[in-house]
């Protein structure tokens, strides 16, 4: 617009110079009297140059109604088609000179990607934990058929196998609920002032008793001193490490360390092999995602969930859970958050010492 009012202005004072100029030479008796009605060839001029600026602007209005119809027109298109489900539509941007049109169909075109993908997930969220609730739950109904119709002994080891499996369903349940209201920003945290290093010996008693790590021996190393954190979800997050390490990890040592520096919190939890490729180490804390898992351990590889709580609980807690490789040959999964949270009764400002009250 700024465009046609320029070249129209433009072209009134240039023509009128000319005009005036030849006028002037040529006709000078029309010209011996001002007069504020225009004359004869003053009309003409008038006449010629408004057909001629109206040609002008209905020439780069036309041209230029075009170009911002581009983008408006496939925007319109790419709505209708996403109307009826097809997520694939995408806007064409056009003239990028355009820029508030161009904007407008780069906007849709990020909401049609972050839709379709927002889809995509939820398919394979719905797909993955079908699959996860299939295989307890069919072990459960075959194990139940079989004691109703008499083909097992209803004894104390069967119970104890329907149990497990029970237990089994209980934490995938809770692990899916703790990723879901992470995913939603609504995993509330009970924060408080905590014993951390009683907490992880609390955990790693209850693996040992329960004999889930008898191929791995677990060492602590652990710093006396009381953090802020939700004591429930950081125990959570430190049995789905070592049930990560119990799984994947090859039988050895594993290193359970707690410290305290320059105003985080940090629970670590190392083994001795075989390691994550670095190039998979930002995957292996997505839900469901699982990396090419050696031949002796492919039936027991887990839920897929358990890494993927550790790092919607590090979120919660404003911190973040990261895996490097270790020096022994293994992996190192920390989980890092602040000393100092909102909620929580006071700051820790000071970084702590290094005082080790375990190694077992």
């Amino acid at each position: 617009m700024m465009a046609i009012a320029f070249g129209v202005t433009l072209l009134v004072v240039l023509t009128s110079y000319v005009f005036y100029f030849f006028a002037v030479r040529h006709w000078p008796e029309l010209f011996e009297q001002p007069s504020l009605v225009p004359n004869g060839p003053e009309w003409i001029w008038i006449g010629t140059t408004t057909l001629t600026g109206l040609a002008f602007a209905t020439v780069v209005g036309v041209h230029l109604a075009r170009r911002i119809l581009v983008p408006l027109n496939s925007v319109t298109d790419g709505i209708r088609r996403v109307a009826e489900g097809d997520l694939g539509a995408r806007a064409i941007a056009g003239d990028r000179s355009l820029g508030e049109a161009a904007g407008l169909a780069d906007d849709f075109n990020a909401l049609a990607t972050q839709l379709q993908r927002t889809t995509e997930e939820m398919a394979f969220w719905n797909a993955a934990i079908a699959h996860e609730l299939r295989t307890p739950v069919t072990i459960l109904r075959g194990r139940l058929q079989g004691l109703a119709e008499g083909v097992f002994t209803p004894d104390a080891s069967q119970f104890r196998s329907l149990l497990n499996q029970v237990e089994g369903l209980t934490r995938l349940i809770e692990d899916l609920r703790a990723v879901s209201l992470a995913e939603s920003g609504h995993l509330h945290l009970h924060v408080q002032d905590t014993a951390l290093d009683a907490e992880v010996e609390s955990v790693v008693d209850f693996c040992r008793q329960a004999h889930q790590t008898a191929d791995q021996r677990l060492v602590l190393d652990l710093q006396a001193q009381s953090v802020v954190c939700d004591p429930v979800r950081i125990r959570q997050a430190l049995l789905a490490l070592l049930d990560n390490a119990r799984r994947h990890a090859v039988p050895g040592e594993v290193l359970v360390q707690t410290r305290q520096e320059n105003g985080w919190c940090m629970l670590r939890v190392e083994d001795m092999g075989p390691g994550i490729p670095p190039a998979s180490a930002s995957q292996v804390f997505r839900a469901f995602r699982r990396l090419p898992d050696d031949g002796e351990r492919a039936a027991d590889v887990g839920s897929g969930l358990g890494l993927a709580v550790v790092a919607a609980i590090a979120r919660a807690h404003q911190g973040v859970a990261s895996c490097q490789p270790s020096v022994k040959g293994g992996a190192c999964f920390e989980l890092r958050w602040p000393g100092t949270l909102a909620s929580a009764k006071r700051a820790h400002d000071a970084p702590a010492s290094w005082k080790p009250v375990a190694m077992r």
